[in-house]
């Protein structure tokens, strides 16, 4: 593996959830594996290493994680044989092969097996970061952190616009969505009607405050229901948003 220290990524990538992206390291050779983890978990994810392919399939069913680094030459079976059996538990789970061998036939045979990215060794610790980042984000098992807006359990993703709480998917209309995203955006501050009314709906406080409140009561209805309340009325104040004790 060539030498190269780890520079951060220009945004950093979590689970839908908010929690660390989580990836599983396969190599039987410990150095690599520490140096590999070391930087995977300079990314913000959380990662954990198995030397060999039953430890692999058994780390992986009680981990689960978002993406799998496997090395294809395993002391006791091959990285194919550890892919189909991760498979069996978990079909979607992405996967880079790392191996030695350059061959075309050899990629060839991994990605077939049903690799997602093939990286050969030597190989820097960026490049493979960097495969992992954008097989994330195109299996959509990661988002930007900078994108996430977390209150309690609840999420929004502003790119994506998918919403949900508990794990829960959450459908709102446009408004909704922009609605939450403001309250979202200021967790356990009060705002007040002319506030939302001025960023919402990009218009001056004029005796509108209804509609505010008929959409207050629409998210409640979704976000809230069947739940411990997040959004609050404060009288003559305004409304918040803050996580279920």
């Amino acid at each position: 593996m060539t030498s190269s220290s780890t520079a951060p990524s220009r945004q950093e990538l979590r689970r839908a959830d908010g929690t660390p992206v989580r990836v599983l390291v396969v190599d039987d050779e410990p150095m690599l594996s520490d140096l590999l983890s070391m930087a995977l978990r300079y990314e913000g994810w959380e990662v954990r290493t198995a030397g060999d392919g039953a430890a692999a399939v058994t780390t992986a069913r009680e981990f689960r994680p978002d993406a799998v680094v496997l090395d294809v030459m395993l002391p006791d079976m091959d990285g194919l044989e550890v892919l189909r059996r991760m498979r069996a538990d978990a079909p979607l789970v992405p996967v880079v092969f790392l191996t030695a061998r350059d061959a075309v036939e050899d990629r060839i045979a991994g990605l077939t097996a049903g690799g997602d990215d093939y990286v050969t060794k030597p190989f820097s610790l960026e490049e493979v970061a960097a495969r992992l980042r954008g097989l994330l984000r195109r299996t959509n098992r990661a988002v930007s952190a900078d994108s996430l807006l977390v209150v309690g359990d609840l999420t929004l993703d502003e790119e994506s616009h998918e919403v949900t709480r508990g794990g829960d998917d959450i459908r709102l209309t446009a408004t909704e969505f922009e609605l939450l995203r403001y309250l979202m955006r200021n967790p356990k501050r009060v705002l007040s009607k002319a506030q939302i009314l001025d960023r919402v709906w990009q218009y001056d406080f004029g005796g509108q405050g209804n509609i505010v409140e008929l959409y207050i009561s629409y998210l409640r209805r979704k976000i809230d229901a069947g739940r411990t309340p997040m959004i609050h009325t404060l009288r003559g104040a305004g409304y918040v948003i803050k996580p279920a004790p």
